[in-house]
């Protein structure tokens, strides 16, 4: 384990070090009662046999026997629940940074990576930690304190038995230190695996129709099985090294306590070592080596946790791009933006993904507040980067954006975005009723107010067809509606949130004509007033009144009334030309 990776999970457990502590307490006192119940153990037999006393006499050490037992088992039940909590919470933890993480990372980063990984990562990745906490971690104290309390009573009854532990007890940790390289090693390889067949898993489920339709299920289904059988037998190789390590663990241990029983059976012939003492000794040598092997049993928790916990590290340590990570940086916030109006500047913007694909070059574009703007351009010209710029998704690398005369990267950028209403291309659903979906954009809108952005966006005759109305479950990417009906829906949401910008992503682009009308209907009415933003594909559909600008290799090159653009046989003039020859 490198050390940044032991670092980290040093840390998470920072948080619940208290309830590790707990249940490492719990198992220090069951050495305790262990070495108690051995000795009454050991001087009931004694007395009985060697005293020639009768089991009346020797009742309350008998019945303090199952006494010992239940507080031993309430002892255990105590550490267990101690330390699966820490691990839970050790786990939820991790799994709260990761989800801030990808927050502040964006959609935009998020969209370069592969779900399955990141599904791997959330729950496979955050799952193997919780082991680590609740069993591997406490185990290493257990390792170190239980034998100690044992070596201690078995001093005190008999220091040639002790010397012969302490002796022969360090084989053990010693094994398990020659066999980690080759379990971390086959640790990790089995965790890359996982990972790989997780996103192709995961691309393969997403991307089915294309498979079928191109008759490439089966290739893609040897190839998913060949993936899932080269994690099979990646697995094997971790589990061979964990029984056969285990094996070697168990064999020491046996030798070890073999060796200290025919010492004592000798000594006890020669009339060396009392009968008492001796007993005791053999009693307790097994629970003294019982740490040590369940340590090795459970090393292999920690070689998954490392494995997991390096990619972990590596998401929560990628740097952010977004404006929020100017903002999670200060010490202190900046004040909540609030504003009924909307007015925007761009000036000298520049921005590039990579030093080699720069998308805007000197761009300046200004939009007063309450009025409408028409981006247009051909496929790569920069349009969806300035929507990413203006949400907070990726900052300006030269100029700046104004908003009401205010620099974006000083706003909070929480406050700006409920500013926002964003509607794409494909509205997503998620999976859950009807109401929830809408309730995401105003999870505090009562009945009446979801009533009127239903019917202001004509949704209406979609939610009377659902068999529970707005309760309908919708299952996962909005099956059980249209694309239009999607359409509706994230409109529904726009209205909802009533905010004073509308940045619209062409939302009829891949809908029939009949139900474009609809949208562009409902649309007409929600955008009075607000401030609009509006990529357009079908560049026909453009009123002639609308004021459009043209984007050509990340610049204006055009801004002006449709009308006016298509009568100078310019940018806007050439685009349409194009659009109709298509």
């Amino acid at each position: 384990m490198t050390p940044p990776v032991t670092a980290w999970l040093r840390e998470q457990s920072r948080p619940v070090r208290r309830l590790l502590n707990a249940g490492i307490a719990a198992g220090a006192a069951q050495a305790v009662l262990i070495c108690l119940g051995a000795w009454l153990v050991a001087h009931v037999l004694a007395e009985a046999i060697f005293a020639g006393r009768r089991l009346a006499d020797l009742w309350p050490a008998i019945a303090a026997l199952p006494l010992l037992a239940a507080t031993r088992f309430a002892l255990v039940l105590w550490q267990r629940r101690a330390t699966f909590e820490a691990g839970a919470r050790v786990g939820t933890s991790v799994r709260l940074s990761l989800e801030e993480r990808m927050r502040l990372l964006g959609p935009r980063w998020a969209a370069r990576q592969s779900s399955g990984d990141i599904v791997t990562r959330f729950v496979d990745g955050v799952e193997t930690l919780i082991p680590y906490y609740a069993g591997y971690l406490p185990q290493v104290a257990f390792a170190a304190l239980v034998p100690a309390v044992i070596l201690l009573a078995v001093l005190s009854a008999d220091p040639w038995s002790a010397l012969v532990l302490l002796v022969t007890a360090p084989l053990i940790p010693l094994f398990m230190v020659l066999v980690g390289r080759a379990a971390e090693q086959a640790s990790q390889r089995r965790w890359s695996r996982l990972r790989r067949m997780g996103a192709r898993f995961m691309d393969a489920l997403s991307g089915l129709t294309t498979l079928r339709l191109c008759r490439a299920t089966e290739r893609e289904q040897a190839l998913l099985a060949a993936t899932g059988e080269a994690y099979r037998q990646e697995t094997m190789a971790v589990l061979r090294i964990a029984f056969l390590s285990a094996l070697v663990l168990e064999f020491f241990a046996t030798i070890s306590i073999a060796v200290l029983a025919v010492l004592i059976g000798f000594r006890l012939m020669w009339g060396t070592l009392a009968f008492e003492p001796g007993l005791f000794v053999l009693l307790l040598a097994p629970e003294l080596f019982l740490p040590l092997r369940a340590l090795g049993t459970q090393r292999h928790r920690r070689l998954e946790a490392a494995a997991a916990a390096e990619d972990l590290i590596a998401l929560l340590a990628t740097p952010v791009e977004a404006a929020a990570a100017t903002i999670a940086a200060a010490g202190s916030p900046p004040p909540p933006f609030a504003a009924t109006q909307i007015g925007i500047a761009f000036e000298q913007i520049g921005f590039g993904y990579t030093p080699d694909r720069v998308v805007l070059h000197d761009l300046d574009l200004g939009l007063d507040a309450g009025t409408e703007l028409t981006l247009v351009g051909a496929s790569g010209s920069g349009k969806s980067t300035l929507f990413n710029l203006l949400m907070g998704f990726a900052v300006p690398q030269r100029g700046r954006i104004l908003v009401n005369g205010e620099d974006l990267t000083a706003l909070d950028i929480a406050s700006w975005r409920r500013h926002i209403a964003w509607l794409s291309q494909r509205a997503h659903v998620f999976h859950g009723t009807l109401r929830e979906n809408l309730l995401i954009a105003a999870p505090g809108a009562d009945d009446a107010r979801l009533e009127r952005a239903v019917q202001a966006a004509a949704l209406v005759p979609v939610i009377a067809r659902l068999p529970r109305g707005l309760d309908t479950p919708l299952g996962e990417h909005g099956q059980g509606l249209s694309g239009g009906e999607r359409q509706r829906l994230a409109l529904a949401r726009a209205w909802l949130r009533d905010a004073p910008l509308l940045l619209l992503d062409e939302p009829t682009q891949h809908l029939d004509g009949a139900t474009a009308a609809v949208i562009d209907t409902a649309l007409a009415k929600l955008v009075a007033g607000r401030t609009v933003i509006r990529i357009a594909h079908r560049l026909d559909s453009i009123a002639a009144e609308a004021r459009v600008a043209v984007m050509s290799e990340g610049r204006i090159v055009e801004v002006g009334r449709a009308g006016e653009l298509r009568a100078t046989h310019g940018a806007f003039a050439r685009l349409l030309a194009a659009d109709r020859a298509a």
